[in-house]
């Protein structure tokens, strides 16, 4: 039997089959708006009212802001850092300013991936993390596609290796049929895949998992909401987007 990490997303679970398949890397793409980093901090939030501490790789947004941004969902992660179950590797700031200066865990500059590798190892240990997100993984090879295969894979080693189940926010554009950059979807273990789409003049959110190692899921895409608790998403509906003629 194939062990599932609850992700505690309501609905998510379901579409899944019982939840993400341990250890697994898991590419979540979608272009801006589609809520991305929410889930990922709502799977981590879950993760961590289950006794799984869980580490965020802040990549784009300042470690303050996300702080902020989690409690105004009511995940306040104050309590869990001082108890040691939860840390955000500050990959933003590159140690600028008197707020980044008391992060525990800082990468000197965001293209430095060896070192950042490194902070990722050392936390997961220091805490003996279950879950992690990578928010985004774009951004170590945006300016570099070619190495974006190897990129996933040397993480996929490490957050594997040291027995995660992980998210990596994955960023496209708005037009992209792909998963945000050459290869990875190919090196991670899962994909989800968030839209945000024009059907008559509104715009609808929606989920579509197109691969998921060890576990069969379904394979339809189902409209979500982002609620002030969070997403939530209706496995018992389904949304049909032809690119250009919705219904």
């Amino acid at each position: 039997m194939v062990e599932k990490v609850k992700t505690g997303i309501p609905g998510l679970d379901e579409i899944l089959n019982g939840g993400i398949p341990r250890r697994n890397v898991v590419l979540l793409a979608g272009g801006p708006g589609t809520g991305k980093t929410i889930m990922g901090q709502q799977f981590l939030y879950y993760g961590l009212k289950n006794n799984e501490p869980g580490i965020y790789v802040a990549l784009e947004e300042h470690p303050v802001q996300v702080r902020i941004n989690m409690q105004q969902f009511g995940w306040d992660v104050k309590d869990y850092e001082d108890e040691g179950k939860f840390a955000v590797i500050d990959a933003f700031t590159a140690g600028i300013g008197e707020a980044a200066k008391r992060e525990k865990y800082v990468v000197p500059s965001p293209d430095d991936f060896p070192t950042l590798t490194d902070l990722v190892r050392q936390a997961i240990r220091d805490l003996n993390a279950k879950r992690v997100v990578v928010d985004s993984v774009t951004t170590l090879y945006i300016t570099k596609p070619a190495v974006a295969r190897s990129i996933v894979l040397q993480l996929k080693k490490v957050l594997s290796g040291l027995g995660t189940t992980s998210i990596l926010v994955s960023q496209v554009s708005v037009t992209e049929r792909g998963f945000g950059g050459p290869g990875v979807e190919h090196a991670a273990d899962g994909i989800i895949r968030l839209d945000l789409d024009e059907v008559r003049g509104k715009l609808y959110r929606s989920i579509i998992v197109w691969k998921m190692r060890g576990t069969a899921h379904s394979m339809q895409r189902h409209p979500f909401e982002i609620t002030d608790k969070g997403i939530v998403i209706y496995p018992d509906k389904t949304l049909s987007v032809d690119r250009g003629v919705s219904a």
